[in-house]
């Protein structure tokens, strides 16, 4: 005698032949669970039949034809249903088809040069974008608001890169030898850098109709972080890539289009969240904002610093940098009650 067991309920004892009989007629499946009546032993209800001598096997229902008009084509293509479809209020319809088939569309159109690194670039914004929309958002965030910070750290980045970025006088240090070279790092190109992604969430605070939650911030920040790795994404790959062998070109292409924006993103998350905190406790905007300039300018630089020397320092870097965005998040509550003292 055997019980068969479903959602955690036992159902018998059926005999063994009765049993099979199900297998064999599709009620049961081979692969359900059940226990043997005498020996208590918990197996599958095949493995318990095949103990007993049993060995079923199930009934088709017809030939292929047969089965397949017994399916109905209306499962097969439901024309009916999609034509109903509210395909525009269906977020999981959208998103599938931005991430799957952008690039395809893409391939559509009559671009070369430069705006082919731009335009794939874009793809892999809007991929981490999506992800970032459906893990960090809160209830302020909104799509247009989303895209307008985007765009206007697209134009940050133009109008500081177009020669404002050299009246940073601590670029030269880039020049210099390890551990020399920090300073440059930190002060020239972490701070110049950081401070681009910044100006977005700056007059986004400006033109708030509401207190922003530093969560909301930390968003944005992420999206700015994102948008400006597309700058700097093309930048590289037209200039930087182009000189390596086809395999090392390879490989820092796809890194610029997938991790490194993810550390873009993530350091000015981590100022968004202090400028988010600036927002709400303007008694201590000085010291908040500084810490939203200072903190992603040296984990930046010194990610850069150690990138040619010791990778796996700036591998660490990164990881610090993860952990302490996602510490922050959880230690909001805490720090807010800290600044309302």
């Amino acid at each position: 005698m055997i019980y068969v067991i479903r959602n955690s309920h036992e159902y018998g004892p059926y005999d063994e032949s009765v049993v099979a009989g199900y297998v064999e007629q599709g009620i049961l499946l081979a692969h359900d669970k059940a226990r043997d009546a005498v020996t208590g032993r918990e197996a599958t209800v095949m493995e318990l039949l095949k103990a007993r001598g049993y060995h079923p096997q199930v009934s088709h229902k017809g030939s292929l034809g047969e089965q397949l008009r017994a399916i109905g084509s209306e499962f097969i293509f439901p024309r009916d249903d999609m034509a109903r479809h509210h395909w525009l209020d269906d977020k999981r319809l959208l998103i599938l088809a931005v991430v799957g088939l952008s690039l395809s569309v893409l391939m559509l159109l009559p671009i070369g040069g430069l705006l082919v690194f731009y335009a794939i670039s874009l793809y892999f914004a809007v991929v981490w974008g999506l992800f970032f929309y459906v893990f960090f958002r809160s209830r302020q965030v909104n799509v247009k608001t989303t895209v307008s910070v985007f765009f206007l750290t697209q134009i940050a980045v133009f109008i500081i890169f177009s020669g404002l970025s050299h009246l940073n006088f601590f670029y030269f240090f880039t020049q210099l030898a390890f551990p020399l070279n920090i300073v440059g790092y930190v002060l020239g190109v972490g701070l110049t850098e950081e401070f681009v992604k910044m100006v977005p969430l700056l007059f986004l605070i400006r033109r708030a109709r509401e207190p922003l939650l530093p969560q909301t911030l930390v968003y944005y920040g992420l999206m700015s972080g994102i948008a400006f790795g597309v700058f700097e994404g093309v930048e590289y790959q037209t200039t930087v890539n182009v000189q390596a062998d086809y395999t090392t070109a390879f490989f820092l292409n796809v890194a610029r289009l997938t991790s490194l924006p993810f550390l873009h993103a993530l350091w000015c998350g981590i100022c968004g969240y202090f400028v988010g905190f600036a927002h709400l406790y303007p008694r201590y905007r000085k010291s908040l904002y500084a810490l939203a300039l200072a903190l992603p300018a040296l984990l930046h630089g010194l990610y850069d610093s150690f990138a040619g020397v010791a990778y796996l320092v700036s591998l660490g870097v990164a990881f610090v940098s993860v952990l302490l965005l996602m510490t922050y998040l959880s230690k909001s509550n805490s720090f807010r009650d800290k600044l309302r003292r």
